[in-house]
């Protein structure tokens, strides 16, 4: 990683790109953390060009270098690894951090209350969940209006409507999108794990993933894969017969 003194930055610093392949030698072999700087006289090959510039004017510049460290390697350090890295909100605003259910199977589905799909998934989430509660499954619901805006209620309407309609004991959560710049961010995690047959992004409500008891995504069903035809998956996480 290099980093330069303020006089480099700017607009103009593309200018120092031809100094780059033999700084670039010189730094591999490198294996501590060094301070040096670079002069730039007028007459050097490839600045000749550009000399006149008043950035060239100057006879160095500081550069910091660090090989260890790399944009990639900061960034896969911060990336979430697993479902449970995230925190989301519960209907009424708390927060909920998700390593709470390290241990357990997890069908994460973004659901609606006016869909056509509403009342077959509701209905099977609910015999899924009753079946397999007490032997690791949690079903976690995220009300989603992006899809027809067939979920316009507030969260706790949409509270209301799946437990008394349908007894839904599972947690729903706050309202999100899964789509878009505004996803959040378990989504965009959900998605790039599993994508869909057409793309990464959620097709419609009721679209569903399966995460194994490390927090890893296994599968994604389509929103008209009932959830029952997936029991069999949901048993083979749980080790149960």
């Amino acid at each position: 990683m290099l980093c330069f003194s303020a006089p480099l930055l700017g607009r103009n610093s593309l200018l120092v790109k031809p100094f780059f392949s033999n700084l670039k030698q010189s730094l591999l072999f490198s294996s501590r953390v060094r301070f040096f700087s670079l002069s730039f006289p007028s007459t050097q090959t490839g600045v000749s060009s550009y000399s006149s510039h008043p950035i060239y004017q100057r006879q160095s510049c500081l550069f910091y270098y660090h090989p260890l460290r790399s944009n990639h390697t900061m960034a896969s350090q911060s990336s979430p690894q697993s479902v449970h890295s995230f925190t989301v909100k519960d209907s009424r605003g708390n927060d909920v951090d998700l390593s709470t259910y390290k241990g357990k199977a997890l069908l994460i589905v973004n659901v609606a209350s006016q869909c056509g799909l509403t009342n077959s998934n509701y209905t099977e989430l609910h015999q899924l969940y009753e079946k397999y509660k007490d032997q690791g499954l949690e079903i976690l619901a995220f009300p989603c209006n992006q899809f027809g805006a067939q979920e316009p209620g507030s969260n706790e309407e949409i509270v209301e409507f799946a437990c008394t309609r349908f007894k839904a004991e599972y947690p729903i959560f706050d309202k999100i999108d899964v789509n878009g710049d505004s996803a959040a961010p378990l989504y965009k995690f959900l998605k790039s794990s599993k994508g869909g047959l057409f793309g990464d992004n959620i097709k419609w409500n009721f679209s569903k993933f399966l995460v194994d008891k490390d927090g890893k995504v296994v599968d994604r069903y389509a929103p008209t894969t009932s959830p029952l035809s997936i029991e069999k998956d949901i048993k083979k996480l749980l080790g149960v017969s």
